[in-house]
């Protein structure tokens, strides 16, 4: 396997909802090595598209490829392939993150030894020790985040898609998430959801931005500023308003 090996394809997307096109013919790929800011108004279809990338939801039409497997004729192999940390994503309360982590990692069915190494991993770089034997449904929006980015991790998944990774989480731990992030995309692909253009300028190397369902822009951090006059409000204002 090469080092810029395509890791995310859409191909030509669409997926509708009645008469209305949540996604509109959209296509772009993302190669290994990459973190990548995926940005869009509300409405603009950018959810919809990593619902059908994670394969949650089926495309009216066009394909969604992980790592050369096809998403929707394979789903459990490209499953294998994705850690995937969903905006509020569901945690089930009554578990503690040592009982939940434990469980997503035998129902994906890692060994013992390998479970309690990767739960060494996200314990340590998702800042869970205190938290790792109590109750998830007393842990704070934030505390709750960093569960949510341990099981992205677990089974050191080779694609990552990540919405709003740094929500509820304090600066410190913003700077963190940072780190990790960017350490995780010299050797992994990081499709990176968010609202915060410091988090753009932060952690990624490339820009995909969608309206109204289609491909708006894809370039650099730079090249996406170059849009606004050097501003990335104004090159968002710009690229997604008539």
């Amino acid at each position: 396997m090469t080092e810029r090996e395509p890791m995310i394809e859409a191909v030509d997307l669409c997926k509708h909802y009645g008469s209305f096109a949540a996604i509109d013919h959209l296509s772009f790929t993302i190669r290994r090595g990459e973190v990548v800011a995926f940005l869009g108004p509300n409405g603009a279809g950018k959810s919809t598209t990593m619902k059908v990338l994670s394969g949650y939801l089926s495309p009216t039409a066009g394909s969604a490829r992980l790592c050369g497997v096809d998403v929707v004729k394979d789903r459990v192999r490209a499953a294998e392939k994705l850690g995937y940390l969903p905006e509020n994503g569901p945690l089930y309360p009554e578990m503690t993150p040592r009982e939940l982590l434990t469980f997503f990692g035998e129902a994906r069915g890692l060994a013992a030894a390998k479970l309690a190494e990767r739960l060494d991993f996200v314990t340590r770089e998702c800042d869970l020790g205190e938290l790792l034997d109590k109750p998830i449904g007393t842990c704070s929006k934030g505390q709750k985040q960093r569960v949510g980015m341990a099981q992205a991790l677990l089974h050191d998944p080779e694609v990552l898609i990540l919405d709003e990774p740094t929500t509820g989480l304090d600066p410190n731990q913003i700077r963190h998430v940072r780190d990790l992030v960017k350490k995780l995309g010299e050797t992994r692909t990081v499709l990176l959801s968010t609202h915060l253009f410091q988090e753009v300028e932060a952690m990624a190397s490339r820009v995909l931005l969608v309206s109204a369902g289609k491909l708006a822009f894809d370039g650099t951090p730079e090249q996406f500023k170059a849009r606004g006059a050097g501003k990335m409000d104004q090159a968002f204002h710009a690229l997604t308003t008539n």
